[in-house]
């Protein structure tokens, strides 16, 4: 256990960091794929398509940054 919060900080940082520098986007795309269906057998209120579910949040996004929206 650390109990020191910013030694926790700084491993939980490293350990981060470590775990995700050979991670290849099919890794990350493969291990949202299994999350979302995990969220969709506890809510199955969700969307059959993530993507769809998402697009509300992505118009925002583009807008804060100010790119154009999706066309």
């Amino acid at each position: 256990m650390i109990r020191d919060p910013d030694r926790l900080a700084e491993f939980e940082r490293q350990d981060k960091q470590r775990v995700l520098r050979d991670m290849s986007y099919l890794d990350a795309l493969a291990i949202f794929e299994s999350l979302w269906v995990e969220a969709k057998a506890i809510c199955p209120d969700f969307g059959e398509d993530w993507r769809d579910d998402i697009e509300p949040v992505l118009a925002v996004a583009r807008a804060v940054n100010g790119l154009p929206p999706k066309s």
